[in-house]
């Protein structure tokens, strides 16, 4: 019996109907506070869907307004461009600038990020193209396993030799195929109910064993735009030999199988492609350790180096990757970085003209710490009391106590390093330190948490100085 509720289902906004202002409000159910960055974000983003409509001969020539966010480690540079990502199902890259080296220099190369942006985009079309393939994958996998579990009838035709007719006669073909068949469906029924899953079976599999091959080189194999597997996969397929299985593993190793003929991956890597080149989005994190200028001696003598072989990259380039050529020229380019000893004028003029956009992120107060641990979605009380209610105990906190967190947060940000809202983490970890520990086995089993018990479990610790850089 269908029961019909009063009301409407809203549905979900596909990110194309989406104004900046709805994008904001998006954002706002994962990071608190920081108006001017999402903002700055939204619009980017709206852009983005803006140029798709422009006549391609316009659309060329419209070039994504890369952003630099400075603030201060833990106020939402990172979750921002992360959320943003998510929302409009974007190849999206986090990567460290300090991780790469100047040309000549031994250590990770600049384009190798757009070849790692590349795999990511590879995997996500590769996903999309499985669910669409998923339900006709699944029935092929169903039959091949019924015509292992219950093979086929061959032909048993009769031939009467006395008759001067030589045509086959059927001893009642009809009822043979309906018995067979309703005997099929029963196994059918039992396979997808799962009672057949521990059930062995013989398989043929054909294995696949790749040679271990080393190149001497400043980039690894994949990044020298080389697909070893594809090259060679034929010469060493391996020898098909037969294997016993679980009908459960069976079916999974047969999935794969029909994932792989019915997925076309060179149309996969297109799409990849152009997905990177239209919708990609790098988040180029700590680029204000790369923006000192050259010292001339010390570990810190590519920093400029490093910024000019970025430059292309952001400006517009075409970099070779094993799936084909990838530009870069609508990549969508997120920086982020304290700035607390350089500042963004250090960085060479030439990146910092592809870095139109600058929004500076606020420092995180009392209130808004109060606010993170209770606003966003998943946030950080929520977080701990659903953990502990798998194993049946009930964490319930005072609005004094959550004042009383904030006010340590805020204070031990204070007195030793600025990390903003990471703080609240380390915090909350020794405030449910006895409680995590003991688990299962604590009594009672709610747990009542006020402004008493946070002050009884973190003064002491707070008061130290010393202490409280080890710990918090």
């Amino acid at each position: 019996m269908v029961i019909y509720l009063a009301g409407e289902v809203d549905e979900e906004i596909r990110l194309d109907d989406m104004t900046p202002r709805q994008i904001v409000a998006e954002l706002d159910k994962h990071v608190v506070g920081q108006r001017n960055a999402k903002r700055a974000v939204a619009v980017a983003l709206r852009n983005r869907i803006r140029r798709q409509k422009l006549p391609p001969e316009m659309a060329v020539d419209v070039m994504p307004k890369n952003i630099v966010m400075i603030g201060s480690t833990g106020v939402g540079k990172t979750e921002i461009a992360r959320r943003l990502a998510r929302m409009s199902d974007s190849p999206f890259l986090k990567v460290e600038a300090s991780k790469f080296t100047e040309v000549g220099y031994v250590g990770r190369d600049v384009e190798s990020m757009i070849r790692d942006l590349t795999e990511i985009s590879i995997d996500m079309t590769r996903q999309e193209k499985i669910e669409e393939i998923a339900e006709k994958a699944e029935l092929n996998v169903e039959e091949r396993i019924l015509d292992i579990l219950l093979p086929p009838p061959r032909s048993s035709s009769l031939y009467d030799f006395d008759s001067s007719s030589q045509e086959p006669i059927e001893p009642d073909a009809g009822a043979r195929d309906e018995q067979f068949h309703r005997s099929r469906e029963k196994f059918r029924t039992q396979l997808r109910s799962g009672k057949l899953d521990n059930r062995l079976i013989e398989l043929e599999v054909r294995e696949k064993n790749f040679p271990v091959i080393e190149l001497a080189g400043p980039q690894g194999v994949e990044e020298m735009g080389i697909n070893m597997k594809d090259m060679l996969g034929n010469l060493f397929q391996g020898r098909s030999k037969r294997r016993k299985l679980r009908v459960d593993e069976a079916m999974e190793h047969l999935m794969q199988e029909e994932e792989e003929r019915l997925i076309d991956m060179d149309q996969v890597a297109r799409a990849a492609i152009e997905r990177v080149e239209s919708a990609g989005i790098i988040f180029l994190d700590e680029i204000d350790k790369i923006a000192g200028r050259e010292s001339g001696h010390g570990p810190d003598i590519s920093r400029e180096g490093v910024q000019r072989d970025i430059l292309p990259i952001v400006e517009g380039t075409t970099v070779n990757t094993r799936y084909g050529m990838v530009k870069t020229d609508h990549i969508l380019f997120v920086a982020a970085g304290a700035f607390h000893v350089s500042k963004p004028s250090d960085l060479i003029p030439e990146l910092q003209g592809r870095f139109p956009i600058r929004v500076e992120l606020d420092s995180l107060t009392v209130e808004d710490f109060k606010r993170i641990l209770t606003e966003p979605k998943n946030a950080l009380i929520k977080q701990y009391q659903a953990m502990m209610e798998t194993e049946g105990v009930t964490i319930e906190f005072a609005p004094d106590a959550i004042d009383a967190i904030a006010n340590f947060a805020a204070r031990v940000n204070e007195n030793t390093e600025n990390i903003g809202a990471r703080r609240l983490q380390t915090i909350m970890e020794k405030l449910l330190e006895e409680i995590s520990f003991e688990g299962p086995d604590l009594q009672p089993k709610h747990q009542h948490i006020d402004a008493k018990y946070v002050e009884d479990k973190l003064l002491e610790t707070v008061k130290d100085q010393d202490l409280s850089r080890y710990i918090l």
